[in-house]
C-alpha cells in the first residue's frame, strides 16, 4: 500500500504561485498514476490534475489548465503541482491520490486510493 504527504500549502495573494509536493512511500510509486484534488469548504471534491506511471502523460480540469502544471521525479518519490496565477476560487484543501489509470479523475474517485492528509491553500489579500 502506498502512503502519501503532501506539503507546500499556505497563504499567497491573487497572482501568486504555489509549489505543492506530494511524497510516496511504501510500494513503489513507478506503477501509479497521481492525481491533484481538492476540496473547499461546502464544495464537492473536484479533480484538478493527473500525471500518468511514465510521466509522459498529464491531464488537468479546465480550471487548471495554462496555470498548473504536474510533474513527478520517480527517484524523489515525489509528485509536485506548480501553480501560477492563483485566484482565489483556488482556495482549497488539495489532496493527491494514487490510481493504476488517470482516468477518470474526475466525478468518479472510487478508483482512487491511499489519499493524503491534504495541505491548505489559501489565496487571498
Amino acid at each position: 500500500q502506498l502512503h502519501i504527504v503532501e506539503s507546500g500549502g499556505g497563504l499567497v495573494q491573487p497572482g501568486g504561485s504555489l509549489r505543492l509536493s506530494c511524497v510516496v512511500s511504501g510500494l513503489t510509486m513507478d506503477y501509479y498514476a497521481i492525481g491533484w484534488f481538492r476540496q473547499a469548504p461546502g464544495e464537492e471534491r473536484e479533480g484538478v490534475s493527473c500525471i500518468n506511471a511514465s510521466g509522459r502523460n498529464t491531464e488537468y480540469a479546465d480550471s487548471a489548465k495554462g496555470r498548473f502544471t504536474t510533474s513527478r521525479d520517480n527517484t524523489k518519490k515525489t509528485v509536485y503541482l506548480q501553480m501560477n496565477s492563483l485566484k482565489p476560487e483556488d482556495t482549497a484543501v488539495y489532496y493527491c491520490a494514487a490510481n493504476l489509470y488517470c482516468r477518470p479523475f474526475q466525478g468518479d474517485y472510487s478508483s482512487w486510493g491511499s489519499w493524503g492528509q491534504g495541505t491548505q491553500v489559501t489565496v487571498s489579500s
